[in-house]
């Protein structure tokens, strides 16, 4: 059986897929990023949660991460639609489909990594916090 904390990071990395964006969980950046830009979800902590007795629950605020990595010479625009795509697709669920009481993503502070050899790099980490609760830590 599936944790909340493993199914929760399993539906946003599944909503990552509907982007036109590659995506990955967990994985190294790759050599090459595909044209349309790269996305890899990190599952990061998921921190201290509040506990409230009578019945036990552990809510969760925990943060996981998306980088999103452009390249080419339109990597601005490229970058900004990229990320407006992520917005746009967590505004339109935010619950994951029930599986989370609340999704909400944090502005992205993207930095320019030049690549010896080749177009530059944009690239950012955006933090996404999700709210779920769980009767066991470890379940």
């Amino acid at each position: 059986m599936t944790s909340p904390r493993e199914t929760v990071l399993t539906a946003l990395h599944a909503l990552l897929h509907t982007l036109p964006a590659t995506s990955l969980r967990g994985d190294v950046l790759p050599e090459r990023v595909p044209a349309e830009g790269l996305l890899i979800l990190r599952d990061s902590e998921p921190g201290e949660p509040e506990v409230t007795l009578s019945p036990l629950c552990y809510h969760y605020q925990h943060r996981a991460e998306i980088e999103a990595v452009v390249q080419g010479t339109d990597r601005d625009a490229t970058f900004d639609t990229l990320t407006a795509s992520i917005g746009a697709a967590i505004a339109a669920d935010r619950t994951l489909g029930g599986l989370c009481d609340w999704v909400e993503a944090e502005a992205p502070r993207p930095v320019d990594m030049p690549v010896e050899g080749a177009a530059s790099l944009k690239a950012a980490v955006i933090p996404v916090v999700l709210h779920y609760s769980t009767a066991d830590p470890l379940a």
